[in-house]
């Protein structure tokens, strides 16, 4: 099976709300993008987006130009139809982030909660950066989440790799100023705990 058939048999068996990753609003994320780029015309990328709700807040909030991308075309296709039409606002891409074209220097903020520490080969991490690098430009922002230290070592099935944030912003090299870090609990929808941790970086001058 291929991790874009994983992913959208994932989707197909549960509903968006009993994913483990599920919360009704991402408050930390929002916090961020409006404290770094007030300016609602501003480019945002949700990486990894799928059917959570951060599309639909951000849309509440002004933002006008989101671009949602995840490899799970029933993602997209579930928040399409819970946006209705307001679905017509937003770019929707299904893709691979290993292997996706993106638009060069163009993402005012990049977001991605999640996706990152399914990537357990050095060069998928490496291929990652490498679009993120391309597609942000100088002065754009980065918001990355994914499982601490002491969160779960597998999710959907799949293992993953777990960060201290001082790991976390070695993946991404030179050119990057830390803004702010967060360690939270998130509580899945059946109860139990887990531990992410945040990194909030600037892209500064490269080279």
């Amino acid at each position: 099976m291929t991790t874009r058939d994983h992913w959208d048999e994932t989707y197909a068996d549960k509903a968006p709300d009993q994913v483990s990753w599920y919360r009704p609003h991402l408050e930390h994320s929002l916090a961020v993008v409006e404290r770094a780029v007030p300016d609602r015309a501003a480019a945002i990328v949700d990486v990894g987006g799928g059917a959570s709700t951060l599309v639909d807040d951000l849309l509440a909030r002004g933002y006008s130009n989101v671009t949602v991308l995840d490899i799970s075309q029933n993602a997209l296709e579930q928040a399409k139809a819970r946006l209705g039409t307001l679905a017509s606002s937003v770019r929707w891409l299904a893709g691979d982030i290993t292997t996706v074209e993106l638009p060069p220097s163009t993402f005012a903020f990049w977001h991605d909660r999640a996706v990152f520490h399914f990537l357990r080969e050095e060069r998928d991490r490496a291929r990652y950066v490498a679009t993120l690098r391309r597609s942000v430009p100088e002065g754009g922002h980065v918001l990355i989440g994914t499982f601490g230290p002491d969160g779960p070592e597998r999710c959907s099935g799949l293992e993953v790799v777990r960060y201290s944030v001082e790991e976390l912003s070695a993946q991404f090299g030179d050119g990057f100023e830390e803004v702010d870090r967060q360690t939270q609990t998130h509580v899945t929808p059946l109860g139990r705990t887990q531990q992410f941790v945040y990194w909030h970086a600037r892209c500064v001058l490269r080279g």
